[in-house]
């Protein structure tokens, strides 16, 4: 999730030194992240304090360069600071695997794909495209994974999987190029056809890896 995001929008602005010292930010930004939602769940700071010293150093040290050369991505603060509070909120009321907090995630790591606009000195609408799909593709596989693993076996769950890919299908046909509608077609199929069995969370995450080069080489198509 935090990955393909950057990835996907790279294929738009190209690469550049500054997307590196990015990346390297948010995949050690996640594990801060994940130290400071358990303190906060626990009210536990002392016991995870040396996990967020050592990946908050790192992580500032990563971005801090990236900041000061491109000052115009702290705009995105005031967003990542709330999507944070939301995860703080559900953390806190001990809520960690509700769906509203997965799509917290979520939309901090689609964010990804404007801030890399931003540092490439692109408009973010130059990659709102590649975003949208990558998001469309996020939000799928979280509903998706909830049908294999922890509500495997809630039939509303199911439905609700299964509509917002049929629907993804239509926005795509409607308004996206043939490769990312024949990705979404392959998204339902596996949707449709996966959900609801006993499949290991392993196999489910190679699925997935999977999955997400198909949405890779549709934006790159």
């Amino acid at each position: 999730m935090l990955l393909l995001p950057v990835l996907a929008a790279l294929t738009v602005t190209g690469p550049h030194p500054l997307h590196l010292l990015l990346l390297g930010a948010a995949l050690a930004g996640y594990p801060l992240s994940y130290f400071g939602l358990q303190a906060v769940r626990t009210g536990r700071f002392r016991r995870v304090r040396p996990q967020l010293v050592a990946y908050g150093l790192a992580t500032a040290v990563l971005a801090a360069p990236v900041l000061a050369a491109r000052p115009a991505t702290l705009a995105y603060a005031p967003l990542y600071a709330a999507l944070a509070a939301v995860n703080g909120g559900y953390a806190r009321w001990g809520r960690d695997r509700a769906l509203g907090n997965d799509l917290a995630f979520v939309a901090q790591c689609g964010l990804l794909g404007l801030v890399v606009a931003t540092v490439a000195e692109l408009p973010w609408t130059a990659v709102a495209g590649v975003t949208v799909v990558v998001l469309g593709y996020l939000v799928g596989t979280v509903l998706h994974v909830k049908t294999m693993i922890r509500e495997r076996d809630s039939i509303r769950y199911r439905w609700v999987s299964w509509t917002y890919h049929a629907a993804a299908v239509v926005a795509a046909v409607l308004w996206a190029s043939v490769p990312v509608v024949v990705l979404f077609v392959v998204l339902l199929a596996r949707a449709a056809v996966l959900a609801g069995r006993r499949v290991t969370p392993k196999r489910v995450g190679l699925v997935e890896t999977g999955c997400a080069l198909l949405v890779l080489a549709a934006v790159t198509l």
